[in-house]
């Protein structure tokens, strides 16, 4: 089963050494417990791991056990291949590319699959659980449920969440993300993207420049933690020469 898996810098997960492109094995898998873990949403691995320094790798795990994590993709295997290393801004862009493809909107507990790829898109959920998903340049997203995962891969995107425990991802430029709850993590993988959130949660932004050959490239990714005193909270920020700068609304 295709899943993706956190690890520490030096390549290690709770004390146990890994190394891409190898293949281990245990002879029990109790989710949490024992055997080899990984999420099979990318950005549920963010739940244990969010350095942008650590290592992000797709995984193969067989001989999966049927337990269940609630709000969460966490699956756990007897055998596990680690393929290649994807990074932290690779990890998202799988987010987003897993829910572009499906919308899921949530109300009074009841979910029903929608699709959105067109520009201008105008999207709501206020149940928990909700995975957003949008590809289209312009997107307006709000959510208030708990645990909402939302990925927008269009520009001038404007995403606004007040639930717990979010996880945000935008990888189009000239994004604007808002979250108020509390836990939660956002990242801005495009050029000239802003983002705030509450205390307890990360932020991660990108910041471009053009190479040589005149091409854009990521020259500077950054994670940091709203601490109320170097981050403050309800402040949007944009990076500048590598360094989280507040900007205006």
């Amino acid at each position: 089963m295709k899943a993706y898996k956190g690890f520490n810098k030096d390549f290690t997960c709770r004390g146990f050494q890994f190394e891409e492109g190898k293949e281990y094995e245990e002879e029990e898998a109790v989710l949490c417990e024992k055997g080899f873990h990984a999420c099979t949403n990318p950005l549920d691995v963010l739940n244990y791991y969010n350095d942008v320094e650590g290592k992000y790798c797709e995984v193969e795990l067989d001989e999966v056990s049927n337990d269940k994590k609630e709000n969460d993709s966490k699956i756990c295997g007897k055998r596990i291949k680690i393929n290649a290393e994807i990074g932290f801004v690779g990890l998202f862009k799988m987010g987003i590319e897993l829910l572009k493809g499906q919308t899921i909107f949530s109300k009074n507990d009841t979910k029903e699959l929608e699709k959105s790829s067109g520009d201008g898109a105008k999207i709501g959920s206020s149940g928990d659980d909700a995975q957003i998903g949008s590809s289209g340049h312009g997107a307006k997203i709000g959510s208030s449920g708990n645990y909402a995962k939302i990925g927008s891969s269009g520009y001038g995107a404007k995403i606004g969440s007040s639930g717990n425990y979010a996880q945000i991802g935008s990888s189009g430029y000239d994004a604007k993300i808002g979250s108020s709850g509390k836990n939660s993590v956002v990242m801005c993988a495009g050029n000239n993207s802003i983002a705030k959130a509450k205390i307890g949660s990360w932020i991660t932004l990108a910041e471009w420049g053009r190479d040589d050959n005149g091409d854009w490239i990521p020259i500077n990714v950054v994670t940091k933690r709203v601490d109320g005193v170097e981050i403050k909270e309800d402040t949007y920020y944009k990076l500048v020469n590598g360094v989280f700068t507040e900007v205006d609304e």
